[in-house]
């Protein structure tokens, strides 16, 4: 499947703006202002300027949050993206409910602990950001993430991703029977998303601390609905390619 630019221009302008770099420029932003985030939940607050708040938006991490000032603006982070910051881009200090600053271990335990599955959505959250693709929350397509090629503001998403544990043990009982695997092809079918089953393997380590991460593994598996139509298609246009190439050989 294609990519789905929107509009005349942003194919163009993704091009000239790579999301790389925008991402290096919000890294180095945070590090140099030593930017602080809240722990709220299942979320973490961030107070930002006008400048490193588009920055922020522009690398599409978290969500704004309206609030009646115009010099300081408010994101929400997801856990995954929180930890990216933190882990992974090293770059986001978060500060705990009792006032704490938080290590990325204390972090880890305590997202664990809001989202059991955590270390595998993570793992698989990451693995794609490091590819430079743009991942938010799919929940309102049923799955995990959904991936976009650059800012949704230029282009559609293109895949429907599910973060699945090696083996037999998916703590969300996912995709365990045909049914299950139908009814989620042909939903992401619907909205013009291919399915992207990011496998992750452990290696027998656990998820007793961020660092056992390195060692994990990830294996990617896209799932689409076969199209007969197409397939005649193609098979009638192979069948000309072959014709061709015999008459030319002969000759």
């Amino acid at each position: 499947m294609k990519p789905r630019w929107k509009g005349k221009g942003s194919e163009a302008k993704a091009s000239a703006d790579p999301m790389s770099k925008i991402v290096s420029q919000l890294h180095s932003s945070l590090i140099q202002t030593e930017t602080c985030g809240l722990l709220s939940s299942c979320s973490v607050l961030v107070e930002l300027d006008v400048e490193l708040a588009d920055l922020l938006n522009r690398a599409c991490f978290g969500r704004p949050r309206i609030t009646a000032q115009k010099d300081k603006q408010w994101f929400q982070l997801d856990m995954e993206e929180t930890f990216y910051l933190c882990f992974s881009l090293k770059c986001l200090k978060v500060i705990g409910e009792d006032g704490s600053l938080k290590t990325n271990e204390e972090l880890w335990e305590y997202f664990k602990s809001k989202k059991p599955v955590f270390p595998i959505s993570y793992k698989a959250y990451s693995h794609l950001r490091h590819k430079n693709w743009v991942v938010r929350l799919g929940l309102q397509y049923g799955v995990d993430f959904v991936a976009y090629r650059h800012h949704p503001a230029l282009v559609h998403s293109e895949y429907a991703v599910l973060a699945l544990p090696e083996g037999d043990n998916d703590l969300n009982d996912r995709l365990r029977v045909w049914s299950d695997v139908h009814c989620t092809v042909r939903l992401c079918g619907s909205v013009a998303k291919t399915l992207l089953i990011v496998t992750v393997n452990s290696n027998g380590l656990g998820a007793n601390s961020p660092s056992c991460l390195e060692h994990y593994t990830v294996e990617e598996r896209t799932i689409t609905r076969w199209n007969p139509e197409q397939c005649r298609e193609d098979q009638r246009g192979l069948q000309n390619q072959t014709k061709e190439t015999d008459f030319q050989f002969l000759k």
